[in-house]
Order: structure tokens, then sequence, then C-alpha cells
């Protein structure tokens, strides 16, 4: 036998303390007053009866420790996926950093075979400029260049065509034509002199109006 105070029979039991006085007036438990305070009797081999209030007290309580396992699982899961969220922005970050990187290269790549392609366009135009006649007056025809004519003579000296032309300030086309005519009549024209395949004429002597 023993005995313990309500507060701590309550306990025991894992039930109320109502639920001991309720006991206690339908008579399953024994109580004695001591000093004032009523203590309950219990048999050696009594034990702890689960009562509906200590189960359901029980369930909440389980309830509650799930409920907290899951809060802390989901704030563990929570922290994860932020984590890879970061990964992730952090990934298509670089990605896109390189996907510029690579654009600018292939642009400038462009850029610099533009600029040797008009390089190699100048570089010819250049040559061709340099190797193309730099003066119509290069046809083997009509070429000639300006020297003092001489002769062993008292005449007027001859003056020579290109020279005369010059003077006169004939248009690039008419200039052209009257070299095709020298050309063409020259050699069976007295009025036309011919040194070194270059044109003299003698303005005092002859009249070039049909061909100047």
């Amino acid at each position: 036998m023993s005995k313990m105070s309500v507060n701590d029979a309550a306990e025991y039991f894992g039930i109320s303390k109502e639920a001991i006085h309720n006991r206690i007036r339908r008579g399953s438990l024994e109580s004695i007053i001591e000093d004032g305070i009523k203590m309950v009797i219990l048999d050696a081999n009594a034990k702890p009866v689960k009562s509906r209030t200590s189960t359901k007290a029980k369930a909440i309580l389980g309830a509650d420790m799930y409920y907290k396992l899951l809060e802390e699982q989901n704030s563990k899961l929570s922290a994860r996926v932020e984590i890879l969220e970061n990964e992730t922005r952090t990934l298509r970050d670089q990605k896109e950093l390189m996907l510029i990187q690579e654009r600018e290269k292939i642009e400038q790549i462009y850029k610099d075979k533009d600029e040797q392609l008009k390089n190699i366009l100048a570089t010819l135009s250049s040559q061709f400029m340099l190797n193309s006649p730099k003066d119509e007056d290069n046809d083997d025809a009509v070429e000639v260049e300006i020297e003092d004519f001489q002769e062993n003579t008292t005449q007027t000296m001859p003056i020579h065509l290109k020279k005369y032309l010059k003077l006169h300030n004939f248009s690039t086309k008419k200039i052209k034509k009257i070299k095709a005519k020298f050309a063409k009549l020259a050699k069976n024209d007295d009025r036309i002199t011919i040194k070194k395949d270059k044109y003299y004429i003698d303005l005092n002597k002859h009249d070039y109006s049909d061909l100047i």
C-alpha cells in the first residue's frame, strides 16, 4: 500500500484531478485525510489506467510533434530550394555572359574581315590606278611630248600638237577626236610633221581647220 496526493495520483494515472475525485466518490479509489490533505491510497500492484483524456492528450501531443517535424523538414527543403534557385540563377547569368562574349567575338571577327576586305580592295584599286594610263595622251598612235623641234632652215618652227591643244583648252573629248584624225592622216598629209612618232604642225604655212 502507498499513499500520494491527488495531484500525484492524477499524474500517476495520467488523468485529471477531477477524475481522481470522481473515482474516490465512486469507491474505485480509497482515500484518507492527513493533516487536512486528502491522500489517495493505492495498492502496490495498482497500475496506471489510461483514460480517454490522456489518450486524446497524447494524440494531440503526437500530432504536434508530427507537425513540428513537418515544419522542420519544410524549412530544410525551402532552404535547399533557395540554394538551388541561386545556383540556377548563377548558371543562367554565366550562360548569358558567355553568349554575349561569343557574340562580341563573332562581331569582331566579321569586323576584322570587313577591314581586311577593304584593305585588299584598296590595294587592288591602287595597283589598278598605277597600272592604268594616267592620260589619254598615252595612246601610241597619238602620244606626243613637248620638246624642241629644230630644223636646219630659217623657216618658222612648227609647234608640238599636244602643246597647241593644251594652249587652246580643248575638251578631252575633242582632243581625243583631233588626235584620232592626226593618227589616221599623218603619214599621207604633208601638213603634218612626224618626229619620233610625235606630231608637229606649222600654222604659218598650212591650214588645219579640217583637222582641228
